[in-house]
């Protein structure tokens, strides 16, 4: 089968939410393997984090990047922004658990008005294709941030429906915890480690394990490969939070505190209903809409077949597991001691 690879050489990339872990790494990995790309947007609200961006990532050295200061919220300062883009890779969100059950009203902003301003300022402005990221707390969601988010999924799936006949492409990725990233358990553990005391949730939860530079890949991928209305989902490792903070801390007392609201013991990508409609491609899964051209697409050129139906893809059951090991080996090789 030929390889369908996209060219961003020549190409207006916007990243929403382009100062986080992933919209480095992006950013990074484009300027590397493109470096004709005619711009990359960074597109995002905190002044300080696009400082500090522009001092690593210079108009000077690399006059393809623009800063743009916006929030998704706001469809005007979108349309702005979105003028002449011919990629969208959505990064954006109000993303803590925690918070967002606190400050429900400002995450359901975030992650769902701000989902719909991107898709109508997309088919407005002829952008050929939005990537939006997801997370595995939107499948089966029992808190608001992954209500939020599976609600955004839906509104990027559904957009296909609804664009007539723009050839615009929408499709989602979604994975679990991206290694090591800003707010996530990695370097919370380390920064426990100082007290003498590593506080865990559940001796019993699980959580999924990619790496950025599996989340870069998947998403790349999804750019080259989507038609419209899919949902990627790697096939990635899981760990147990204990063996996680053994690999982290082993010397350091571990004290039991209970799981945060909305918090669940183990993770799900795929839920039982939606494993009707998912196709293993491989290295991938894809969530299918059901139209008869998708569906087409993933059996004819992907070579997909339906492997799990009737199953949950979780993080329990994963049968590719991290051990303490492993984990202390990901752990050095992403400059952690």
């Amino acid at each position: 089968m030929k390889k369908n690879y996209i060219q961003m050489n020549n190409k207006v990339i916007l990243i929403t939410g382009g100062t986080g872990t992933l919209g480095k790494a992006l950013t990074k990995h484009i300027l590397e393997n493109f470096p004709k790309v005619k711009k990359i947007i960074i597109y995002s609200r905190d002044e300080q984090k696009q400082f500090q961006m522009s001092n690593q990532y210079s108009v000077t050295n690399y006059p393809q990047m623009r800063y743009f200061i916006g929030d998704v919220r706001d469809e005007k300062r979108l349309e702005r922004a979105l003028n002449q883009v011919d990629y969208v890779i959505h990064c954006a969100a109000m993303k803590h658990v925690p918070i967002a059950e606190y400050n429900p009203d400002e995450c359901i902003k975030t992650n769902i008005f701000g989902a719909q301003n991107i898709i109508e300022q997309a088919i407005k402005n002829g952008v050929k294709k939005v990537v939006a990221l997801s997370t595995d707390k939107a499948s089966s969601p029992i808190n608001l941030y992954g209500a939020t988010k599976l609600t955004s999924d839906k509104l990027f799936i559904s957009a296909n429906n609804v664009k007539g006949d723009n050839p615009i492409v929408f499709s989602v990725v979604r994975y679990g915890n991206v290694m090591a990233s800003k707010g996530s358990v990695i370097p919370f553990f380390y920064e426990k480690k100082k007290t003498g005391e590593i506080p865990i949730t559940d001796p019993e939860m699980t959580r999924f394990n990619i790496s950025i530079e599996e989340g870069v890949k998947l998403v790349i991928y999804a750019l080259e490969n989507s038609v419209g209305g899919e949902i990627y989902v790697p096939k990635i490792p899981s760990y147990n939070i204990v063996d996680l903070a053994e690999a982290i801390a082993p010397e350091v007392k571990k004290v039991i505190v209970g799981i945060r609201p909305g918090e669940k013991i183990h993770e799900e990508m795929i839920s039982k209903s939606d494993s009707y409609n998912t196709y293993d491609i491989g290295k991938y899964f894809i969530i299918s809409n059901n139209s008869p051209n998708l569906n087409k697409h993933i059996v004819n050129n992907l070579k997909g077949k339906k492997t799990i139906e009737g199953k949950s893809y979780n993080s329990k059951n994963n049968n590719e597991r991290e051990t303490i090991e492993t984990l202390k080996t990901k752990l050095s090789l992403i400059g952690y001691e």
